[in-house]
């Protein structure tokens, strides 16, 4: 359990993270702009809501979803839960073997990626900017299946142990590809919404279940 000291060196680890964008902020409104900050108590407030919040985020996840993304990795990936008589037959796990991993993968990166404020926020937009053509829900569950898909990719990558640059690559092509067919009109939309997809609710929880997966499956798995 994390203590209070720990606490505090968090609080100020996201003081001194904080504060070279305060400097630069203020630095320009009174050094380039000289112009005073309009409800600047306000301003002030926001910024030490924002530090007391990232340092709350940080402190959560290290209490819970680290841990209990390295906890469901365990129990997903333990011989008992994966079928002992395979195990038994063959004397080690397959590949195949590890089917709720992709399955648990692919559910958890969906439903974290519709629940993203920051995909939310683009989608709304989008679809206020298109007028109306490009529908909220159907960008968001569009951008929500392809992150499933990346991410059960992703475990079964860790589960066989695969070289990540091969994957990278294929991907860049698949992306290269599509951008010379796409309508010009929905690339923009589209990189952006593949780049809000890293946010505030998504990569905890993937990370959680990507370290516990490292940790507890031992790759090269054939």
């Amino acid at each position: 359990m994390i203590g209070f000291t720990s606490f505090f060196d968090v609080l100020l680890d996201t003081i001194r993270d904080v504060t070279p964008i305060v400097c630069i902020i203020f630095g320009f409104q009174f050094a380039v702009l000289r112009r005073p900050v309009k409800n600047l108590r306000m301003v002030v407030l926001g910024f030490v809501l924002v530090i007391w919040g990232l340092t709350c985020f940080l402190v959560g996840l290290e209490l819970a979803l680290f841990p209990l993304g390295e906890t469901m990795a365990m129990q997903l990936t333990e011989p008992d839960f994966l079928g002992s008589v395979r195990v038994s037959l063959s004397g080690v796990l397959q590949w195949f073997d590890y089917y709720w991993v992709y399955l648990f993968a692919f559910f958890i990166g969906f439903s974290t990626t519709i629940a993203e404020p920051s995909l939310i926020a683009v989608a709304i937009k989008a679809n206020q900017v298109s007028g109306g053509s490009i529908s909220v829900n159907g960008l968001r569950f569009a951008v929500a299946l392809g992150v499933a898909v990346g991410i059960a990719l992703g475990s079964y990558r860790i589960v066989v142990g695969d070289p990540i640059h091969y994957y990278i690559i294929a991907g860049y092509v698949v992306v290269v590809v599509q951008t010379f067919y796409a309508p010009s009109i929905i690339i923009p939309l589209a990189y952006d919404s593949g780049g809000v997809t890293t946010s505030t609710v998504t990569v905890p929880l993937v990370a959680a279940l990507g370290l516990g997966l490292a940790s507890t499956v031992p790759g090269e798995i054939l």
